[in-house]
């Protein structure tokens, strides 16, 4: 079962010890943000988490705000290429509505900490996230939504419009990752079964044969 990681000290880093990984970085923030909220997490305790000084973590990253948005940028960024990938197949426009559905479970189940950051209630918002992940964010859904829209354009939407449907399929897979990552000691079903029934239902729900 999924389960978000929770922080943990690292040894403090002798001097020298060769150049700091943003990657290292970034992977301890997620746990920290994660654990305990935008408001709570500081610099000192990312710092702490990877064993490093603050005044090193400052030679990185200005601030925490910066932390965060690389992260969302990052995460974001990954599933448009995935998207826009899936989006170019030679298939029809059901079976790509499908591929990508299956990959952003996938994607968030495997990246726990990274997908409550951009898709849970961690995230402070635009004050602090600015406005270029919304843009990302935007043409992430709109390669997603363009394929929906497609399967519309074919007369195979059972009800409602393509732009809703496309909502609904989003929503309906978004509730299930989050769940079976805030609610691991739940008895829910093997992972590939409910994966697969999900996709099988909201598909058969919303998309003719």
């Amino acid at each position: 079962m999924t389960t978000v990681t929770a922080p943990r000290r690292s040894a403090r880093k002798p001097k020298g010890d060769g150049h700091l990984r943003r990657a290292e970085i970034l992977e301890a923030a997620e746990r920290i943000f994660v654990a305990e909220g935008y408001e709570g997490a500081t610099i000192r305790k990312i710092a702490d988490e990877v064993g490093v000084s603050s005044t090193a973590l400052y030679m990185h990253f200005p601030d925490k705000g910066c932390i965060l948005l690389e992260i969302s940028e990052r995460t974001i960024t990954h599933l448009l290429e995935r998207n826009a990938e899936i989006a170019g197949k030679p298939m029809d426009p059901a079976s790509r509505v499908r591929l990508m559905l299956d990959s952003y479970m996938r994607w968030g189940l495997e990246h726990p900490n990274a997908y409550l950051l951009v898709f849970g209630t961690v995230s402070p918002g635009s004050e602090v996230l600015g406005d270029s992940l919304s843009e990302i964010s935007a043409r992430c859904y709109e390669v997603f939504s363009g394929v929906v829209r497609g399967v519309g354009a074919g007369g195979r939407v059972r009800t409602g419009d393509a732009d809703w449907a496309a909502q609904v399929l989003w929503a309906s897979c978004h509730g299930v990752v989050a769940l079976l990552i805030t609610r691991p000691s739940f008895e829910w079903a093997p992972r590939e079964e409910l994966l697969r029934v999900t996709l099988e239902g909201v598909m058969h729900g919303l998309v003719t044969e």
